[in-house]
């Protein structure tokens, strides 16, 4: 309670929230990078607004599209409230990428030379939680999937990204194999651990909640020029749910 009084006022928003939380579907989405918004206490992490409200912040799109998601499938949605340039929620405390000082060309002062005791607070205050919320709702139910929901921008470091959706995975390809088995339509330019991978430390996630348990996993990226408006979002939401539905039919409870 004390490390959320240092970091939260009295009418901030809680770290932690979860919709749908009696959804009767196997499937668990998780948005770890759902918010661009900072705690009060940290003011613009000496960042203009503009920078704040890109992606290095956040994944612009992805609370909507997993939002809805969740009224297709009937899931529970959990996601953190607040951007990832104060704690990234996919990364482990010990990563330098966690708290980062520089995002893609962009350096952070707020970051800079973070003490261990300011690395705990943040850890303690918004990592833990998150955490904590999933492991409860994952041993609350049975036979869960676990589906993390991301955006990429389509232009890194310079290059362009041709890939539309990427479908990550760890060591447990399972949903992931059974997803691309399914991709029929050609709407989009589907691949695999693209524009990333677990060699890039993007699996966190998975690794501490799914493969330790069995359960079905996948990662999701969807290129977020695709998803900025309502009618994308829409788009990208059907395609994901009905692959969805299909992959899991193929793996029994």
């Amino acid at each position: 309670m004390t490390v959320q009084r240092q970091f939260f006022t009295s009418d901030e928003a809680a770290p932690v929230v979860v919709e749908n939380p009696l959804g009767k579907g196997r499937v668990l989405l998780v948005c770890e990078h759902a918010s661009h918004t900072l705690p009060a206490s940290f003011g613009t992490l000496g960042l203009s607004d503009d920078v704040l409200e890109s992606h290095i912040a956040w994944d612009p799109g992805a609370l909507a599209v997993a939002r809805l998601l969740s009224a297709s499938l009937d899931a529970t949605v959990i996601y953190q409230n607040y951007s990832r340039l104060i704690y990234d929620c996919n990364r482990p405390p010990e990563s330098p990428s966690a708290m980062p000082a520089t995002s893609e060309i962009y350096d952070i002062p707020g970051n800079a030379n973070l003490s261990e005791a300011e690395r705990f607070a943040r850890t303690a205050a918004l990592y833990i939680p998150f955490h904590d919320r999933i492991s409860d709702l994952v041993a609350a139910r049975d036979s869960v999937v676990l589906v993390t929901m991301h955006s990429f921008t389509p232009v890194y470091h310079g290059k362009r990204r041709d890939v539309e959706i990427g479908l990550l995975h760890d060591v447990d390809a399972r949903l992931v194999d059974a997803m691309l088995d399914h991709v029929e339509s050609e709407n989009f330019q589907v691949e695999r651990n693209q524009p990333y991978g677990p060699e890039d430390g993007v699996t966190h996630t998975l690794r501490l909640h799914a493969l330790p348990n069995g359960l079905l996993n996948v990662m999701i990226e969807v290129r977020n020029d695709l998803i900025q408006n309502e009618e994308g979002q829409r788009a990208a939401a059907d395609f994901l749910s009905e692959l969805l539905i299909k992959a899991i039919a193929t793996h029994s409870p």
